[in-house]
């Protein structure tokens, strides 16, 4: 087993696989137009988060940005899956509950895919406790 601090072990393929998507998903944020701020005024503002939507939906991505490097370079690890693990379950409450189970298919923009990257980001940190210790050991 590698050690704890070594980049590459037995989560790598898991913590690239979810940093990947997480920092896809913020980069096109910033870089489409006014994504972020649009989701802060024009959705979060509207479900009860005004004023602050767009401090909010900017908070997500910058979060998003710096806990994808993180889990990449396998540092702060258990801290990174968590606050991403609450950025998925506010976004199943707040957008994917409402449109049901599926993303695809029988249904659209549904929480399915939130829920696979929040038992990925468990596995991580259950992964990441066996390796703490067996490194203490």
């Amino acid at each position: 087993m590698n050690n704890k601090g070594e980049i590459i072990n037995d989560t790598f393929l898991l913590r690239l696989g979810v940093a990947t998507i997480f920092l896809s998903h913020s980069l096109h944020g910033i870089f489409t137009g006014n994504d972020v701020n649009d989701f802060g005024n024009l959705f979060l503002n509207k479900i009860g988060f005004s004023p602050f939507g767009v401090f909010m939906a900017w908070g997500v991505v910058i979060s998003q940005i710096i806990t994808s490097l993180l889990l990449v370079a396998n540092k702060v690890v258990k801290v990174s899956c968590i606050v991403n693990i609450i950025i998925l379950i506010f976004g199943i409450i707040t957008v994917h509950f409402a449109e049901g189970w599926y993303v695809v298919g029988a249904g659209r923009n549904g929480m399915e895919f939130s829920f696979i990257l929040i038992i990925v980001l468990f596995a991580i940190i259950i992964s990441d406790n066996r390796t703490a210790k067996h490194v203490a050991n």
